[in-house]
């Protein structure tokens, strides 16, 4: 409807003051933002491309792929003397290039992106009868998962790309956490949308704030006149005012006798707008179980507990998505019944950055017999040395078994259980 020429809506409450919606609510403030913010934010569909325009939620998608992809992965197979890598075309796919236009890095980073995004991430695996040609990313919005008999098969249909159906045998699939139907997975940006929604209308909202130059909603305060001209003269002259003010970058303008005006809504500093964005990030974290430290989240942070949050960061996600993928791969690559071949990552390399306990560690594990001196060098990249004594494990001499004596030699005498030789005894009396 109309009224003084001027175009009415309905009155839609806004769920903050919709009584039937809990204030501690992210709706209720997600409406609130949205109403100061000019329509835009919370109010827009959440999805993929809008989440990601959160930097919280772009550097945590960002993140974590990029992490995932940065670990070595290796193929070894089990044999009489231990775990032994496999070199060849199983080792190329997997941690040189999964086929002719795709590096591992850029693979495993666009898996796990749509894995973190989409809530599912899905590779083909080309095969040649029984060997393995190459690893194919797919797109995750292209293909269709049905559940035929039990089994899963994968119907993908891409635009310019002809329709195939795929057997679960032949495709990587990797999904953010199963629903109850054991076909369609949850997205983290899905189920956390409310959360996202209120940090878009949020960022929204401050931008509108400062781009009006820190102008808040005015309200006209004054006798109007009667009449719908009027009312539209005094409008247009409250206008014209703060645009020529805003012009000269003048602090004071003029308003027409009789008038005055007065903000509308919150003042961002008293409606605690810096802590609620801050809070959005610590949510967006917990989201993808990311400790806020690696969000640039620093606000708690200490020397102490950013290195603990380190250690949780690889103990209780990264080593758990690590898994999750191997397994992925070991039924995928090599069947439900391999011939104890497995590929598996080398956490280790979280620390490449770390020198000093890199070389420590190494130090220890050469110590200790773990690790031969050329093993060693082999994990920084180093060539073997050529001294032979580099192949073999070493330990130090001192050590002993608890209860024995110790090696002949020590301290420059006689083992101490040895009996004495011809003339030591009588040396001693004497």
């Amino acid at each position: 409807m109309k009224l003084f020429g001027f175009d009415i809506r309905r009155e839609e409450r806004a769920a903050v003051e919709n009584p039937a919606v809990p204030l501690n609510s992210a709706a209720a403030w997600a409406s609130l933002f949205q109403s100061w913010g000019g329509g835009s934010g919370a109010g827009a569909a959440v999805t993929v491309e809008t989440a990601l325009g959160v930097p919280a939620v772009f550097s945590a998608v960002s993140f974590l792929s990029r992490t995932m992809a940065t670990l070595p992965l290796h193929a070894y197979r089990h044999t009489e003397k231990g775990a032994t890598r496999i070199k060849g075309g199983i080792q190329t796919l997997i941690h040189e290039a999964p086929n002719a236009e795709w590096t591992s890095f850029d693979w495993r980073e666009y898996l796990f992106w749509q894995a973190f995004t989409e809530g599912r991430g899905l590779s083909w695996i080309e095969r040649s009868g029984t060997n393995l040609v190459g690893i194919w990313p797919m797109v995750t919005a292209c293909t269709t998962i049905r559940l035929q008999n039990g089994r899963k098969t994968y119907v993908y249909a891409e635009e310019g790309v002809p329709t195939k159906t795929y057997p679960a045998s032949d495709v990587i699939d990797l999904p953010f956490a199963l629903k109850s139907d054991r076909v369609t997975a949850y997205s983290p940006i899905d189920k956390c949308r409310n959360a996202i929604g209120l940090a878009i209308a949020m960022e929204a909202y401050a931008g509108n704030f400062f781009k009006g130059g820190g102008v808040p909603p005015l309200a006209l305060v004054g006798q109007l006149g009667t009449g719908n001209e009027a009312i539209k003269r005094s409008i247009n002259d409250v206008h014209r005012a703060i645009e020529v003010a805003r012009s000269s970058n003048k602090p004071i303008f003029p308003l027409p006798a009789s008038y005055d005006l007065k903000p509308v809504g919150i003042d961002p500093e008293k409606g605690q707008m810096g802590e609620a964005r801050l809070m959005q990030i610590q949510e967006i974290a917990r989201a993808f179980q990311l400790p806020p430290v690696f969000l640039q989240d620093l606000s708690k942070g200490t020397f102490a507990n950013t290195e603990q949050q380190d250690l949780f960061f690889v103990k209780h996600l990264i080593g758990q998505w690590a898994k999750k993928f191997e397994q992925q791969m070991n039924l995928k690559l090599f069947g439900q019944r391999n011939s104890g071949r497995y590929v598996e990552h080398n956490l280790d390399g979280l620390q490449r950055g770390d020198f000093k306990s890199r070389i420590e560690g190494l130090a220890r594990a050469i110590q200790t017999a773990q690790m031969t001196p050329d093993e060693a060098r082999a994990l920084e990249n180093r060539p073997a040395h050529s001294n032979p004594a580099a192949k073999e494990l070493l330990v130090q001499g001192a050590t002993v078994v608890l209860g024995s004596s110790p090696p002949a030699g020590h301290n420059g005498g006689p083992p101490l259980d040895d009996p004495p030789k011809d003339g030591q005894e009588n040396d001693a009396e004497a």
